[in-house]
């Protein structure tokens, strides 16, 4: 079966506001996630990709435009089943004011039974994003062959529930995997199963050194802005 690769979007304004994005429109790429965007091509200039599919989203196609102008062979497909969850009533708030939010502590310690009020279920998220992988990955071996490459972008929380999918990982841990902007994880998927041989790369170790104020214990909702 396929190899997956997995791209974040890059930095977005939602990223640098702090706010918790979701469906919300007109949501773009910042100065930092158009660069990110702009070095893609080279990143990922010795692979073969097959088929590019991405989100819906704006910051989504943004990401994978200079991709696409790299290799005018390609043409993307959209899948609304890779988009970012749908947050509900939480979508465009600001990240600081939803952490006290008594739901908030069922998505970070119980994220299986947490439902956004006007939303979905994080459940919901990881099934339509599960299947959707499944599907491209039998479509990509019949049209192009087992051994074929092909690229998803799409969302923080999207790609860590998609990995621990591929890990057997319960939903209930996927906070604990991080994925930062425009980085890229790669699943290979065989018949038994699958091997997760890349995760978060972004080439750049600078998010490892020390902070001034260290990273709580929290996972960051949407995935996070990254590197500062």
């Amino acid at each position: 079966m396929p190899t997956l690769i997995l791209v974040r979007h890059g930095r977005s304004t939602a990223n640098t506001e702090g706010l918790l994005a979701g469906w919300t429109p007109g949501v773009a790429l910042d100065e930092r996630g158009a660069a990110q965007a702009a070095a893609l091509p080279g990143r990922l200039a010795e692979l073969p990709l097959a088929e590019i599919v991405t989100s819906p989203l704006q910051r989504c196609q943004e990401t994978i435009r200079p991709l696409l102008e790299a290799r005018p062979d390609l043409s993307p497909h959209t899948d609304e089943r890779i988009g970012e969850c749908h947050y509900g009533d939480w979508s465009g708030r600001k990240l600081a004011e939803l952490k006290d939010e008594p739901l908030m502590e069922v998505v970070q310690a119980h994220p299986s039974a947490a439902a956004f009020p006007g939303g979905e279920s994080m459940r919901a998220m990881q099934t339509r994003a599960a299947e959707a992988v499944r599907e491209w990955n039998a479509r990509v071996e019949r049209d192009h062959g087992a051994g074929a490459v092909y690229l998803m972008c799409s969302h923080g929380d999207i790609i860590k529930s998609l990995v621990a999918d591929a890990l057997g990982l319960h939903l209930d841990l996927f906070q604990r995997i991080s994925v930062e902007p425009c980085s890229i994880t790669a699943i290979r998927y065989t018949r038994l199963r699958p091997f997760l041989v890349r995760l978060g790369d972004t080439g750049d170790f600078t998010s490892l050194a020390p902070r001034e104020a260290p990273p709580g214990g929290e996972a960051e909702v949407g995935g996070g802005a990254g590197a500062p």
